[in-house]
């Protein structure tokens, strides 16, 4: 759930916190590179871009998980998730370095679709690894690294952490911290059984 689901809740409870800094940076950058202030209708519009882009991103990546989890396995679907989710760390957190709002539109994006996938594959490899009589609670594992990411969010954008003006970019790329943590554990967990035996054919290493 670290990389999968808790990416989603991350993400959702993230873009609150540091939302008038953006605003701000979001002002500033067009200053510097137009020579006039945005109205307060194109702030609005660009900041909106930036909350709701995350949701296409999902649609992007739960459309794309049931391929991906065929074709390459639930556990490289899982890790591939991870891609977007550094891809998107490193925009959302140089945006302000290079002057770009973009960056942190198009970020977002990224992060939906890890957020997506993350969601999608974790129940699929969550459920089909757990045993019959624990596979119920193990389904419920999402709810709970689902809540358990909202509140990683909520925790690192209080004042007294990282949601201050300076510090935003570095919030925005808090995704990075558990794509890396799956990153260096998961390829030590098995296959889904399922997938090995109905996709792949190989009974011996199902069983």
């Amino acid at each position: 759930g670290i990389g999968g689901a808790s990416q989603y809740g991350l993400q959702i409870s993230i873009i609150n916190s540091p939302a008038e800094y953006i605003q701000s940076f979001i002002r500033e950058t067009w200053l510097q590179r137009y020579g006039s202030s945005p109205s307060e209708d194109m702030i609005t519009l660009m900041w909106s871009f930036v909350v709701s882009i995350y949701s296409i991103g999902g649609l992007l990546g739960s459309l794309s998980a049931g391929y991906l989890s065929v074709r390459f396995g639930r556990k490289k679907a899982m890790l591939f998730a991870n891609i977007p989710a550094l891809l998107s760390a490193a925009l959302m957190g140089l945006s302000r370095l290079c002057g770009s709002f973009e960056m942190l539109i198009a970020g977002r994006l990224f992060s939906g679709v890890c957020g997506g996938l993350g969601l999608n594959i974790h129940l699929m490899y969550a459920g089909e690894c757990a045993p019959r009589k624990l596979r119920g609670l193990t389904a419920i594992t999402a709810s709970t690294a689902i809540a358990l990411g909202k509140f990683a969010g909520f925790a690192l954008g209080l004042r007294e952490v990282l949601g201050v003006d300076d510090l935003w970019p570095v919030l925005m790329a808090a995704s990075a911290i558990p794509a890396l943590i799956q990153l260096l554990t998961l390829p030590f967990f098995p296959d889904s059984p399922r997938y090995l035996l109905i996709d792949k054919k190989d009974k011996e290493a199902c069983i």
